[in-house]
């Protein structure tokens, strides 16, 4: 299996020494913020600039600009969503085709709750213990993840590139609208039976485990279903794997459950999987 240890700031495709680049990006700053202040997740509380501070500091507008350099990306459009770790925006490639793009958060705690989903996994020789170090190798883990189930058939984002704290994939919806999830559809008998097939085959071909699974990290977009939000797989040799693999079945017979839809409970699933 591949280490994705983490190996300084950059992908590995650089010398450390070329993101060294002693630049204001101005232009990329005055960019986002004013997409905060227009985006509808923007919160308008005495945290808001806590969040601004969060999500747009030096290093973070330097990873913008690197990926455009790249030309992974052309421009930032809006906010799609907003949460305690993570901001995701429309964003745009050089060819005009849409592209969700995530940004981590550098400065928030929430991290240091998730390392129980880094510690274990063989995949990482070592476990940083600087917090934006533990940001940027959990942007290149869900990376790794999404194109490893991809491999397996299952269903994901395509991912495009990832550089720091940034995650750059495909975008699912209608732009500006991301597509709708499990828990804002009508689900029936098939979507039942997609998503535990998609455990199943996780499990068996990409040996992963999603470790984070509930009805709002899957879309129902026109005849596909679609697994995000990678960032906490890992690997069936991981030491909490069954206890995660437990969990995410039980949350699924649940949503189900409640939408009218019961075929057998979390324990005989568990059994039928190993």
């Amino acid at each position: 299996m591949t280490s994705l240890d983490y190996d300084g700031e950059g992908d590995g495709n650089k010398p450390e020494h070329a993101y060294d680049v002693d630049v204001e990006p101005q232009k990329t700053r005055e960019k986002l913020q004013r997409l905060e202040r227009e985006g509808m997740h923007v919160r308008k509380d005495a945290d808001q600039r806590k969040v601004m501070e969060e999500v747009f500091d030096r290093a973070t507008l330097l990873a913008v600009e690197e990926l455009v350099s790249r030309k992974d990306l052309a421009d930032l459009k809006g906010v799609i969503n907003s949460g305690k770790e993570a901001r995701v925006y429309l964003g745009v490639r050089p060819d005009g085709s849409p592209v969700a793009v995530k940004i981590y958060l550098t400065a928030t705690s929430e991290f240091r709750r998730r390392l129980g989903y880094i510690s274990g996994d063989i995949r990482f020789a070592r476990v940083p213990s600087n917090s934006r170090a533990i940001i940027y190798l959990w942007t290149r883990k869900e990376f790794k993840n999404l194109q490893l189930a991809g491999d397996a058939g299952i269903r994901v984002p395509t991912p495009v590139a990832f550089y720091r704290n940034i995650l750059v994939m495909e975008f699912v919806g209608d732009p500006p609208e991301r597509a709708p999830t499990l828990a804002e559809s009508e689900v029936d008998e098939d979507d039942y039976d997609w998503t535990f097939r998609m455990i199943s085959i996780l499990r068996a071909k990409a040996n992963l485990v999603h470790a984070d699974l509930s009805e709002y990290n899957i879309f129902k977009w026109r005849s596909e279903r679609i697994l995000f939000d990678m960032g906490s797989a890992v690997l069936l040799s991981h030491p909490q794997a069954k206890e995660f693999l437990r969990r995410d079945i039980t949350n699924m017979v649940r949503f189900f459950k409640k939408r009218g839809i019961f075929k057998r409970d979390a324990e005989s699933w568990l059994e039928a999987l190993e």
